[in-house]
């Protein structure tokens, strides 16, 4: 087991993840998705329409993966990995200051070289469509393949 430093390191650095929401039929519905740790809960975007937001409208309770190694030994026939998930609720933010710190943290995430104001830009271009979701985690696990932990 990683403890929470790891953990979080993880989660700080990933670039994408598995989201995983209950969806129609009661199926599971596990979408990959980029996203941003910050604050210590997890903001994801998207389209206001979609399976995605029928799901978190119909059940609030979800969980999130994020892969953070996954080296294959063929001659011990396994993987090395270290890997976390995230248990918590999920919901569509609808204030307006709140999808904006949520976005901006996610345009500083994926272009970290750019400029505030061209953040503000891009953000305020692709506005009326753009629907930001907050993960609150409840609790998380991380997990590492007994080979890293000898290492």
């Amino acid at each position: 087991m990683l403890v929470e430093d790891e953990v979080i390191a993880i989660l700080e650095k990933g670039k994408s993840g598995i989201l995983a929401l209950l969806g129609d039929g009661d199926y599971p519905y596990a979408v990959p998705i980029s996203y941003v740790y910050y604050d210590s809960k997890l903001y994801f975007h998207g389209a206001k329409n979609g399976h995605k937001i029928d799901a978190i409208k119909k059940c609030e309770r979800a969980s999130f993966c994020v892969i953070d190694q996954d080296q294959i030994i063929p001659e011990e026939y396994t993987t090395y990995f270290k890997s976390v998930i995230a248990f918590g609720k999920i919901r569509i933010i609808e204030e307006e200051n709140e999808m904006r710190k949520a976005i901006m943290a996610l345009a500083a995430k994926y272009h970290p070289t750019g400029s505030i104001q061209g953040h503000e830009d891009a953000i305020n271009r692709e506005w009326k469509p753009l629907c930001m979701m907050e993960f609150e985690i409840e609790h998380m696990t991380g997990k590492e393949a007994i080979e890293l932990v000898r290492e």
